[in-house]
């Protein structure tokens, strides 16, 4: 029987623990409970009931969502972006990965606001980290190197300024809708994938 890759086992989770939350009686509450609530972590809002500690709370909101829409999304973008970075970094270097980017990306959107009370759900933060990880070991690069800038620093720069930009315009566009998107978390966790995609891969191989 063949090994399950690290990437389908996450989405297999996720999907799991999404579809309970999402069609259980108390959903909203869960959300409350499970999600990653800025002023949680800034001491300005006590919970009641039982929660998850606030410093796991980068973990279990990425495997909670609202709604299948956001679910089908998230694990379609993790699915064929991780399967590729898990082939150059291995198993452990994508949970390890994703972990880091769960939590830098709750830090990144924390740090946008640190007194919002509004709960943060889903895995596009983390999954955003393996999307960075992937775009920077598959991309094409194209750059060119500017002065004493090297090619590979341009190249970095230029995708992370496309991912700011994109999620930027994206998170104004659902705004008008009336739609709030934690686009910081996303841009926090691509970034935080960048940075890391170079060293997986080293660590991988230096422990192959």
């Amino acid at each position: 029987m063949p090994k399950l890759s690290a990437t389908t086992v996450i989405v297999a989770v996720t999907v799991a623990m999404s579809l309970i939350a999402n069609f259980a009686p108390n959903a909203a509450q869960i959300q409350y409970a499970a999600g990653f609530i800025p002023a949680r972590l800034s001491g300005g809002l006590i919970l009641s009931g039982p929660v998850v500690p606030v410093w796991l709370t980068p973990l279990s909101s990425a495997l909670i969502h609202g709604g299948l829409f956001h679910l089908g999304m998230n694990m379609l973008m993790l699915a064929f972006t991780g399967r590729e970075a898990e082939r150059a970094i291995g198993a452990k270097g994508l949970v390890t990965l994703y972990l880091i980017g769960a939590y830098v990306a709750c830090g990144a959107q924390w740090l946008a606001g640190p007194m919002s009370t509004a709960p943060m759900i889903g895995a596009s933060g983390a999954s955003s980290a393996v999307v960075g990880a992937y775009s920077l070991l598959y991309g094409r690069q194209r750059a060119k190197a500017i002065g004493p800038i090297p090619a590979q620093v341009v190249h970095i720069a230029w995708l992370a300024a496309a991912w700011v930009g994109v999620n930027l315009l994206m998170g104004f566009a659902f705004l008008q809708g009336g739609v709030t998107v934690a686009i910081w978390a996303h841009i926090g966790g691509f970034l935080i994938g960048l940075a890391l995609a170079r060293p997986m891969l080293l660590w991988r191989w230096r422990h192959a």
